[in-house]
């Protein structure tokens, strides 16, 4: 039996499409092992977002080569899409995998083993084209059918994206929006129940573009999008019984309005986690980065959010020293990240992406510059994180029970609530059970570690 070995790097959508690819191999008959081991091929789900993405991304394919010089080592992904002629000179490169043909990675890497290895059309290279996308409803969508994480399933309904910010490459690697049938999604998170998952995390590469390629599809003006159809995949996934929490990936701002949030409200188990892209508090840098909102519009859509949801957690992305970012803009996206009070901001320095409209821009800012802004923002982010997460102390919740794991030397049950805050649970009378995959009923004490809050349970 052959063994093969998975890395991943990036977003959600590469992280659901790599335990596809492991489940193919695993149905095909491989032995799936460790990456860490010796095997006869490796495969890495390569990530391109920022250049150190790009780098890591080469490191772990240099990596696979050292392991076992003999295996196929096999480069998938969005670095191949976008850096096609790097890869195809990299020594430790054996076969390239583009994103539309992940689903046939299978049949590519046996070709490349009985027709290529050893001779000289080694360098044959499959599937690395972006932008020849498939249409509404194609087969480039696959469905899970084990699970690694028992309790929680990254769904992907959704690929490509049209918007083409200035700094980004993924509209280059992932190509136009395709969206996915509305009946398969829904088949295979009945599967996922059957197997005890709970949880579902709905995702895309531009979840908000979602239905957007639909033939039936009323054409939205420039910046909007469908929330219909988004509203109506939601509704649907919620009806299947045994779900009992939906979490939604990233969104952009304009899908925020009242019949979303009242939708969304009506659906007990949806979870009020918004992660809404941001990227900067400037409007100035907005602007430079084409992003199709101004930092007014964007909290009023906060503001509309916390109408309908008492406390939710609202989370972003911000990228620092974006070119020609002046200390005067630095300072309005770090005051409107107070103002806005997130639950929890990922920073970003910015990254040149050879390609894009921002790598052709002047101010270039320096390393230096961007890590003290980026330290600046990483530590007031803390501050916000810890106090949201302080709104729970001495107050109930209810705790989706994901593992049993040793917390400040004890041992306690972990999971999350709706709001995804993580709670470190005693485990009472519950010592011989197996909690994985219940919703505990919790009274939250205080805190455990740094990050973490300890319940115990309240009515079980």
């Amino acid at each position: 039996m052959q063994k093969v070995a998975f890395h991943n790097l990036g977003c959600k959508v590469n992280a659901y499409e790599m335990e596809l690819m492991q489940q193919n191999f695993a149905d095909s008959g491989y032995e799936i092992v460790p990456f860490s081991e010796k095997a006869d091929i490796y495969i890495v789900n390569t990530c391109t977002v920022t250049n150190i993405a790009d780098r890591k991304s080469r490191q772990m394919l240099h990596r696979a080569k050292t392991l076992n010089p003999e295996a196929a080592v096999v480069a998938a992904g969005c670095y191949v899409e976008t850096d096609r002629e790097g890869a195809l000179k990299d020594d430790s490169i054996d076969l390239i995998v583009g994103n539309k043909d992940k689903k046939d990675i299978v049949r590519l890497v046996e070709e490349y083993m009985s027709e290529y290895k050893g001779s000289a059309g080694q360098e044959e290279v499959y599937g690395v084209t972006a932008g020849d996308r498939p249409v509404y409803g194609s087969p480039v969508f696959r469905s899970l059918t084990r699970l690694t994480d028992h309790t929680r399933a990254y769904i992907k309904i959704q690929d490509g994206c049209d918007q083409y910010c200035s700094y980004c490459i993924i509209p280059y690697s992932r190509g136009h929006v395709v969206s996915r049938d509305e009946d398969e999604t829904v088949s295979e998170i009945r599967g996922l129940v059957a197997k005890g998952c709970r949880e579902f995390v709905i995702t895309g590469i531009h979840l908000s573009s979602y239905g957007l390629d639909r033939p039936y599809n009323i054409a939205a003006k420039d910046g909007e999008y469908n929330n219909e159809a988004l509203i109506d995949i939601i509704r649907k996934v919620a009806a299947i019984e045994g779900v009992q929490r939906i979490r939604l990936g990233s969104l952009e701002p304009r899908i925020i309005t009242h019949d979303f949030l009242r939708a969304m409200s009506g659906i007990e188990a949806f979870c009020p986690h918004f992660h809404l892209s941001l990227q900067s508090g400037s409007n100035e840098v907005l602007k430079r980065m084409n992003r199709r909102y101004d930092v007014d519009e964007y909290y009023e859509k906060v503001q509309l959010i916390r109408k309908y949801f008492e406390h939710p957690a609202i989370t972003t992305d911000v990228i620092v020293g974006f070119p020609g970012e002046t200390g005067e803009e630095f300072n309005e996206t770090r005051s409107f990240l107070d103002k806005v009070n997130f639950y929890e901001t990922h920073i970003f320095a910015y990254s040149r992406r050879r390609g894009t409209a921002a790598d052709r821009m002047p101010g270039q800012l320096t390393q230096k510059q961007k890590s003290v802004r980026s330290a600046i923002l990483m530590e007031d982010s803390s501050k916000r994180s810890k106090s949201f997460r302080e709104y729970y102390k001495d107050s109930l919740t209810e705790v989706l029970i994901e593992e049993e794991a040793v917390v400040e030397g004890s041992p306690y049950l972990v999971g999350y609530n709706k709001e995804y805050v993580r709670f470190a649970v005693d485990k009472g009378d519950n010592d011989a059970k197996d909690m994985t995959g219940i919703i505990i009923p919790c009274r939250v004490l205080d805190f455990i570690g740094d990050e973490m809050l300890h319940a115990v349970t309240e009515g079980l």
